[in-house]
């Protein structure tokens, strides 16, 4: 049964992204805010439709009190899937975020013009200094216009279960805006896998955790960081539901 509705899930997926890409670019000339929000509810809400009704997949999230009523954040996310990459810059409560995210999307034919004028943040990772240079004003900029940022610290997606790196870029973003990161732990990888065609029905969680505060020493950050996001998401990936 899953392998049914993947593949009629996959093929809605995929042409109705490249006909949305097209029916929407009328929004690009739109200021950013308010391409974010468009773009966010119409295609956000067709993929969310779509893997509701037709692979089976619903989304759960938690801690939504440890988002800040006020001022900027950092959502630093564990990444096992391209889920998380359809949600968390589409979600309202969490206030449309800026994703930051690499520069080769932007190559993309079509797709790839939404990302930045979004608000995203694009990142070179071949450009060394000068990239974070150009990550930090970017970061910063979409604070200004009252966006939060999302970054994925370990810069790739992992397997459930897999261990991968946590970069610096982050202690730099957190130093340099001094604004609350919040870590964010999921179980999406359980459903939606890592470069996976065929994907599971079922009940995916987003846990948002208590945000760590301004001001901390970088490294002292990254250890609390990491030990909130891991050992939040080995929970969630023994609590899996299936539909």
């Amino acid at each position: 049964m899953n392998a049914v509705r993947s593949i009629v899930f996959n093929f809605f997926f995929f042409t109705g992204s490249l006909a949305l890409s097209i029916l929407l670019l009328w929004a690009l000339l739109l200021p950013k805010n308010t391409c974010a929000k468009i773009v966010s509810e119409v295609y956000g809400g067709y993929v969310s439709f779509i893997e509701k009704y037709i692979m089976g997949i619903t989304l759960e999230v938690k801690g939504l009190s440890n988002i800040p009523k006020d001022g900027a954040f950092i959502l630093a996310s564990k990444h096992q899937s391209a889920f998380e990459t359809f949600k968390l810059p589409y979600m309202r409560k969490l206030g449309y975020p800026a994703v930051i995210f690499k520069k080769e999307l932007s190559y993309i034919p079509i797709w790839g013009w939404y990302p930045a004028r979004m608000g995203g943040v694009a990142i070179d990772r071949g450009a060394g200094a000068k990239a974070m240079r150009s990550l930090i004003k970017g970061c910063k900029a979409s604070i200004e216009n009252g966006r939060p940022i999302v970054i994925f610290p370990q810069g790739t997606r992992t397997k459930v279960g897999a261990k991968a790196p946590y970069k610096p870029g982050i202690a730099k973003i957190y130093k340099d805006l001094n604004v609350p990161v919040i870590p964010v732990a999921l179980n999406s990888g359980l459903f939606w896998g890592k470069s996976a065609f065929l994907k599971k029905s079922g009940k995916v969680t987003f846990e948002i955790l208590p945000a760590i505060k301004p001001g901390k020493p970088p490294l002292k950050m990254m250890e609390e960081l990491e030990t909130a996001i891991e050992t939040a998401s080995d929970r969630l990936a023994k609590k899996r539901v299936i539909k």
